[in-house]
């Protein structure tokens, strides 16, 4: 017998026909990650669109920089990362495919209203309900997508579904770029928010695995209280300084996705479309490559040694902070672009490695939870201070009579945060390896 099938459940598994019938199991662990994957790209392209739409919005609304930034990242943000705890709690204690389907309507349905939206109070409530929806599917899919893949080879599935950043960004600024030239931004909003309601149907009627199946046991009926949760994650010092190098690290990431294609219309006079290609690719391929890099190397180099799940990230950092900094200050436009190839995939390293160690940190029973919990804290300080803190930045740079090079140096500023995110990677390197092996002790000696 294969291992693929011995780390399934007995009779009652709901995989176990599907596994009979010429060990399909691989294949059906394959279907469900491609359909998460593919939700979580609509999840992108949703909250980004924004991101190549911003400069005519601001035009049209005649707003400061600091009211695009609480729109486009703190009322995003905020409720995308607090409601991320209450809808991990039905997660844990629900099926998973149901609350995806139903968050998944939501976020769309919000995103396609963004195109009739006359004020930036609209757009602000609006961005809530986005928000609101997001935060119910990552958390779930966490779950499913560790109770289908082992610990060796989870990192790359977590890398498969994080890919799924890049390729939605690469959908919202390609798309929303020439769509924004030809029909106006509106309708880019509405052709946006269109696709997920087509993927609703096709989670709602998918199976989910069993609790643990991957792991070669069942997760226990009961729940974690939330208080519970918090204490175990956070008396964990690997995960409280993984969960500061992650904000950090996302805190520059949002902030320089909101801001760059303004920062292009501003400085370098490109247009809409031209803008919405060549950042397209760089992020979407360069980042996705990035991400999915991290997986596949750290899964290989971890099985030496877990601190690799910690060093990988705090290198690229290294690695590409100067060459981001380099495409913030030249004014040779080729020559920029191609030098923030680097940073932009050095920065998605992180994502597999620290969702997968999130997941390592946490007992079956709370680990949709364990993802809203890492999420919050990421997602509290990255999407809902980075954008805001380049607009406000950008504000004050303008008074201080730097023109249009305001929104430069307010991202020069923001680069330089990476720096501090590196510090907290290499602090969790060094106790990365003994409290993943005691969290996977403990868990198995309660399940036997």
């Amino acid at each position: 017998m294969s291992d693929e099938t011995q780390s399934a459940g007995g009779a009652d598994d709901p995989l176990r026909p599907v596994k009979m019938a010429g060990g399909f199991v691989v294949q059906y662990r394959y279907y469900v990650l491609a359909v998460l994957t593919l939700i979580y790209v609509v999840n992108w392209i949703d909250r980004y669109v924004f991101a190549i739409l911003l400069q005519p919005i601001k035009e049209e609304l005649g707003v400061s920089d600091t009211v695009m930034g609480l729109l486009t990242g703190t009322a995003f943000g905020i409720f995308y990362a607090t409601m991320g705890v209450p809808l991990a709690l039905l997660a844990d204690r629900t099926t998973r495919t149901k609350l995806i389907a139903w968050c998944l309507g939501l976020f769309s349905a919000m995103t396609a209203l963004c195109g009739v939206a006359m004020n930036a109070w609209q757009f602000a409530i609006l961005r809530i309900g986005v928000g609101v929806g997001e935060a119910g599917t990552s958390p779930a899919s966490h779950t499913m997508i560790a109770d289908l893949f082992p610990p060796q080879s989870r990192a790359t599935a977590m890398a498969i579904f994080a890919a799924g950043l890049n390729v939605g960004i690469f959908i919202a600024f390609f798309g929303g770029g020439w769509i924004l030239e030809w029909f106006g931004w509106r309708w880019a909003f509405v052709l946006a928010g269109a696709p997920g309601i087509a993927l609703v149907f096709v989670i709602w009627a998918m199976r989910e695995p069993p609790r643990g199946h991957a792991d070669g046991y069942r997760a226990a009926g009961e729940h974690m209280p939330v208080l519970d949760v918090f204490r175990h994650l956070l008396g964990l010092k690997t995960f409280r300084q993984l969960a500061i190098a992650a904000a950090l690290n996302s805190f520059v990431g949002y902030g320089a996705l909101q801001w760059v294609p303004a920062y292009l219309v501003r400085t370098h006079g490109m247009g809409y479309g031209e803008i919405g290609t060549v950042l397209a690719f760089i992020i979407g391929i360069a980042g996705g490559i990035g991400t999915f890099a991290g997986g596949i190397l750290v899964d290989r180099l971890s099985k030496g040694d877990a601190r690799w799940n910690m060093w990988l990230p705090a290198g690229a950092i290294v690695v590409g902070t100067p060459f981001a900094l380099a495409f913030y200050l030249l004014d040779n436009t080729t020559l920029g672009l191609w030098l923030w190839v680097l940073p932009v995939a050095a920065s998605a390293l992180y994502l597999g490695p620290a969702l997968s160690v999130t997941q390592g940190l946490a007992p079956l029973k709370m680990r949709a939870m364990a993802s809203a919990v890492m999420l919050f804290i990421i997602n509290i300080i990255g999407l809902g201070l980075g954008p805001l803190a380049v607009g406000v930045l950008a504000d004050m740079f303008t008074e201080w009579g730097y023109g249009n090079d305001a929104l430069r140096w307010a991202l020069v500023v923001g680069a330089l945060v990476n720096i501090w995110a590196m510090v907290h990677f290499w602090l969790a390197s060094r106790t990365v390896r003994e409290e993943l092996t005691m969290v996977a002790d403990t868990e198995k000696q309660t399940a036997s």
